[in-house]
Formats: structure tokens, sequence, C-alpha cells
């Protein structure tokens, strides 16, 4: 299979990286987020994994992939999937304030942009997700419009996926 790459992208901040897909590692999540491209939706910066900002999405798989190439220590440049169920998520103390209710699931595309991050969750404990792409071009600057983001607030900032 020839690689296939994506723009990940914060608009606002007009700044993009180039990932790539890792078809071989895990083919069904990546065949199921290239399908549903593009993507986009409100930024969130990470309260727990640390070095991590994601957005939340409605599930676009009549199944959810399963868990393939898993990490708990994702590392810069990786790109995640998650799902949760929306009682996961439906508490004051994750800050959602709409899109997040019990009775549905959402499916959550996260980016690291830098070390030392660990998917440990004070309420549930341990959350594998998925590696379904590596960005190899723009990291740098994507980090440091994420350490913007960190310090300046996610506020009007969109994270969007598209296919290149």
């Amino acid at each position: 299979m020839t690689q296939r790459f994506i723009e990940v992208s914060l608009v606002s901040r007009g700044v993009t990286a180039k990932a790539r897909l890792l078809d071989d590692r895990a083919p069904v999540t990546c065949a199921a987020v290239w399908e549903a491209l593009p993507l986009s939706g409100d930024v969130y910066h990470a309260k727990y994994a640390r070095n991590e900002i994601y957005a939340l999405f409605p599930p676009f798989t009549p199944t959810e992939p399963p868990l393939e190439n898993p990490t708990v220590t994702p590392i810069p440049g990786d790109l995640c999937y998650f799902s949760f169920a929306g009682t996961e998520l439906a508490t004051k103390a994750y800050g959602y304030d709409r899109e997040v209710r019990p009775g549905t699931t959402l499916v959550d595309l996260a980016l690291f942009y830098e070390r030392n991050n660990l998917l440990l969750n004070g309420d549930v404990g341990w959350v594998p997700g998925i590696v379904w792409g590596e960005v190899v071009e723009g990291l740098p600057d994507l980090a440091e419009a994420c350490n913007d983001l960190w310090r300046k607030g996610a506020a009007g900032e969109q994270l969007a996926f598209r296919a290149l």
C-alpha cells in the first residue's frame, strides 16, 4: 500500500503539519479516519495526559476500531484515536459545555506535541489510545502553537484534519 498523508491544523493560529497514516500498524483505524476526512472541531487541551490537544467527534464508523497499535505513553507527533461513552466525559471536571451527554459515544482524535505523556486518568485509570498517525513535518511550529493554546486558551480554535 502506498503511504497516505494528512494535514493537521490549528485553524485560527494558521499552523499546519503533515502526518503519515500508520496503515501497517493500525489499518482499521486508519481506514475509518481516512474515510471520514475532512474533520474539524473545537480543540481542547488535555488536563490529565499533559502535552495533548484533541477534538471530539460523533462516531464515524458503524463499529469502533479494535485496540490496534495501542499506547499509554504517546510520544511527540503521535496521533491517537480514543472512543468514549458520554457518561465517561459528562462531568463538569472535563469542562465540556455541549456535545457530551450520557447515552452518546464520542471519538477523540488527539495530537501529542511534546514528551512525558501518560494516559492515566484519575477517574477511570489507564486509557490506552490507538496510534494511527505520526507527524512527519511541521511539529516544532505546531508544538509552539499548542503551548500558546495552553497559555492563552482554546476558545474559538479548531483542530482540523484533511487528506493530502
